[in-house]
């Protein structure tokens, strides 16, 4: 029934002035449209809509994500903008805080102004 429907993806937000220039002007994503309660982007096709949210806390676990074609390139762009990238204990992740999947996928993990998770993944 949703099969041939398209996505919205949601990630809640605290601070919507701050969220708004991460996403678009670190990420690179085109806003659409907002208001007071959200902004509205174009992450690749996808609809994201930033939501603000009284109160909000981060959960510890990844949000959103994007399926990149070169990790490298993209964490030393972001890197060299001021996004820190999260070490997770246990994981072998290279000195950029890129981890190699047994599969061969490659995933790096970085954090939105509100704590949310969000990942950089080139799949294997």
């Amino acid at each position: 029934m949703l099969g041939h429907q398209s996505l919205v993806a949601f990630v809640p937000v605290g601070d919507l002035a701050a969220a708004r220039a991460f996403y678009a002007d670190v990420l690179g994503l085109r806003v659409t449209h907002e208001d007071p309660y959200a902004v509205v982007l174009d992450a690749g096709g996808t609809v994201l809509r930033l939501a603000q949210v009284d109160g909000l806390r981060p959960q510890p676990f990844t949000v959103a994500g994007w399926i990149v074609s070169d990790i490298e390139v993209i964490v030393d762009t972001l890197a060299a903008q001021g996004v820190g990238f999260v070490r997770y204990d246990g994981m072998d992740q290279d000195p950029k805080g890129i981890w190699t999947a047994p599969d061969g996928g490659r995933v790096a993990w970085f954090t939105d102004p509100d704590g949310n998770t969000l990942s950089l993944t080139r799949p294997s």
